[in-house]
């Protein structure tokens, strides 16, 4: 749903999402829409391994997700929308190559703190993981020069050996 795919613009998802943009999730009578929000609704509902019971270890989490949204995603978006989704003929260079630099910036963030530990709040993966976890795979696929950052690599690995992250994230890019 949404993009190429359309039906993000139809009067029933509309109301589930007046935004008209995607996810959104319908759960009984509970309508969520807004990424970080449904990985915590269905981390503390369906995966409790993935949803902290320590409040510190939980705004890690929290903390991670808002990051890769409030952060990352803008910066990233630029360079996935101006190598993947735009023809090589209308690409621009610099816009480009400024994303580019700057996504290598703030991944540099994310690799020190893995150089720490093996995910982002802590021992083990959790919610925290997801959002990132999601457009790192772009990060990886896209045929770009990429700076080194080996512990963001080795979580990459990390990520890709689980099933779930194979099946959810690990499509064709479009």
């Amino acid at each position: 749903m949404g993009g190429a795919f359309g039906g993000n613009d139809t009067p029933a998802y509309r109301a589930l999402n007046p935004n008209g943009l995607v996810p959104a999730l319908q759960d009984g009578a509970l309508v969520l829409w807004e990424s970080n929000a449904i990985v915590r609704y269905l981390a503390a509902r369906h995966a409790p391994a993935l949803y902290p019971h320590s409040p510190a270890t939980r705004a890690l989490g929290d903390r991670w997700m808002d990051w890769t949204t409030s952060t990352f995603a803008g910066v990233f978006r630029d360079l996935f929308w101006g190598v993947v989704r735009t023809p090589q003929a209308e690409r621009d260079a610099t816009r480009i190559a400024t994303a580019l630099q700057r996504s290598g910036e703030l991944l540099a963030v994310a690799d020190a703190a893995l150089a720490q530990q093996p995910y982002l709040s802590g021992d083990d993966f959790a919610m925290g993981d997801i959002p990132l976890g999601s457009f790192i795979y772009a990060w990886f696929e896209m045929p770009i020069e990429r700076p080194e950052l080996p512990h963001l690599h080795a979580w990459y690995q990390r990520l890709r050996a689980r099933p779930a992250y194979q099946r959810g994230v690990m499509t064709p890019l479009t």
